[in-house]
C-alpha cells in the first residue's frame, strides 16, 4: 500500500476488491444505461443485491463522463457512485477529458453527499479498453488536483482499488510522476 496526504486527505493506492471496501462509498464503473454488466460492474451488483439494480433502473442513465449515486444496499459501502467512462477509441475522441469528468463527478457527488471516504476502481481499463498508464495519470492528476483545490473538502480517504499486483504497480509508478510534477513532497 502506497499512501500520500493531501491537504486534510490520505490518497491511498491497495491491491483488492471493491466490493469488499468499508469506505463510506465506492465508485463502480457503470455503463450509460446504469444496467449492471461485466467486470467491476457485474461484481457490485452482485454483492450489492437488487436494491442497486432498482435504483438504477428509476435513475434510468447516465452519460459518459458523469455519474450518479444509489444507495450501497448489501455492500459494507453505504452508498455506490456509478461513473461511466469512456469507451478507448484511440484516443481521439476526448477520452481523457471524459474519463477526468468521470472522476470528477464522482468526487463532487462525494462532496454533495458529505462524505468522509471514496473508493475508486481503475475506471474504463477493463472492457472499455483504456491504457491503463495513461488512465492512471488522469485519475490520480484528477483526484491530486481536486482534493488540493478543495482543502476544506469533507474527504479524509481517497482509496484506489487496483485487482492486480501489476495494476496496483503501475499506478504507484504514476503517482511518483503526478506528485513530482506537481511538486508535492512525500
Amino acid at each position: 500500500m502506497k499512501q500520500v496526504k493531501i491537504g486534510s486527505c490520505v490518497l491511498s493506492l491497495i491491491q483488492g476488491d471493491i466490493t469488499e471496501q468499508a469506505t463510506e462509498a465506492i465508485v463502480n464503473a457503470a455503463n450509460s444505461r446504469l444496467a449492471g454488466g461485466g467486470g467491476v460492474d457485474g461484481a457490485i451488483h452482485r454483492a450489492g443485491g437488487p436494491a442497486i439494480a432498482e435504483e438504477c433502473r428509476k435513475i434510468g442513465g447516465c452519460p459518459t463522463g458523469k455519474a450518479v449515486i444509489t444507495r450501497g444496499g448489501n455492500l459494507k459501502a453505504r452508498y455506490v457512485i456509478h461513473a461511466v467512462g469512456p469507451i478507448y477509441q484511440g484516443g481521439k475522441k476526448k477520452e481523457a477529458e471524459l474519463l477526468r469528468s468521470a472522476y470528477l463527478s464522482s468526487l463532487q457527488l462525494a462532496e454533495e453527499h458529505r462524505l468522509t471516504s471514496i473508493s475508486f476502481p481503475s475506471l474504463s481499463t477493463g472492457a472499455y479498453g483504456y491504457p491503463l498508464k495513461e488512465a492512471s495519470l488522469v485519475a490520480l492528476r484528477t483526484i491530486i488536483d481536486f482534493l488540493s483545490e478543495h482543502p476544506g473538502t469533507s474527504l479524509r480517504e481517497v482509496v484506489l482499488v487496483l485487482f492486480t499486483s501489476p495494476d496496483l504497480a503501475v499506478y504507484e509508478e504514476s503517482l511518483t510522476q503526478v506528485l513530482k510534477e506537481r511538486g508535492i513532497e512525500t
